[in-house]
């Protein structure tokens, strides 16, 4: 019985210290404190992973206002960070110097940002990261070159980047265990069949309207003149002239 309440005494006391050792581990660094606070100031989202796991998640995805230097500085101070979400902000080549050596990343953010293949080099030594998201950006194959030394990495996007098969299938040789999602295919087109010619059917003629033409006068010939019966006109009854009379020569007398 003695010897019972011993081992219980021994395994209370154990669990204790584990318990306060946990929470020394859990006590930050004024230096964090510091930068945790001005991350809040700036309108950035940061939270533990879960309770009791004093892993931290920064994302500045929800907030309006542009992503600057003031704003991503202070991740440098958080040796807990690692999930970081800057999806479509207006981070660029150079801002992403910021992220340059936070090995503690594990899971990054980058769909939609104005991020191309100069901002990759700045990921080269992030040795821990396994997640990136790189879906509308303007990488290439060019920019996959810098992944080549994070062992870690297990999937990549890059849907709607310049990435092409090629490329990939360089970067899967270098990490065999990586899976890279959203690569587009390049598109064949169906080789053509020689075309069928079909008889042809034959459509009705139009008729097209008959153009007159215009018409020859032909010389008209003269019938002969049918001769009228002459109507006599009644004569006009002229008055006669008088003749003056002629005198006759008188018989002498004596003739008597």
């Amino acid at each position: 019985m003695l010897h019972r309440f011993i081992v219980t005494l021994s395994l209370f006391a154990f669990a204790t210290a584990s318990v306060q050792a946990q929470e020394k581990s859990k006590e930050r660094s004024p230096e964090e404190k510091a930068a945790i606070a001005k991350i809040k100031e700036s309108g950035g989202h940061i939270l533990e992973l879960a309770q009791g796991d004093p892993r931290l998640e920064v994302a500045y995805h929800l907030q309006s206002d542009p992503v600057d230097d003031a704003r991503l500085s202070p991740l440098k101070q958080l040796p807990t960070l690692v999930h970081l979400n800057l999806r479509g902000t207006n981070v660029d080549d150079k801002l992403l110097t910021h992220l340059a050596g936070i090995k503690s990343l594990v899971r990054l953010h980058l769909e939609k940002t104005k991020v191309t293949d100069a901002g990759l080099m700045q990921l080269k030594g992030l040795e821990n990261l396994a997640y990136l998201n790189l879906y509308g950006t303007e990488v290439s194959d060019a920019g996959l070159e810098h992944l080549k030394p994070l062992k870690n990495l297990k999937r990549l996007y890059v849907w709607q980047t310049k990435v092409t098969p090629e490329g990939a299938n360089k970067l899967k040789a270098a990490l065999p265990e990586l899976e890279i999602i959203g690569l587009e295919e390049p598109k064949t087109q169906p080789a053509e069949e020689p075309k069928k010619e079909e008889p042809k059917k034959e459509e009705p003629k139009k008729e097209e309207p008959k153009k007159e033409e215009p018409k020859k006068e032909e010389p008209k010939k003269e019938e002969p003149k049918k001769e009228e019966p002459k109507k006599e006109e009644p004569k006009k009854e002229e008055p006669k002239k008088e003749e003056p009379k002629k005198e006759e020569p008188k018989k002498d007398a004596a003739a008597k």
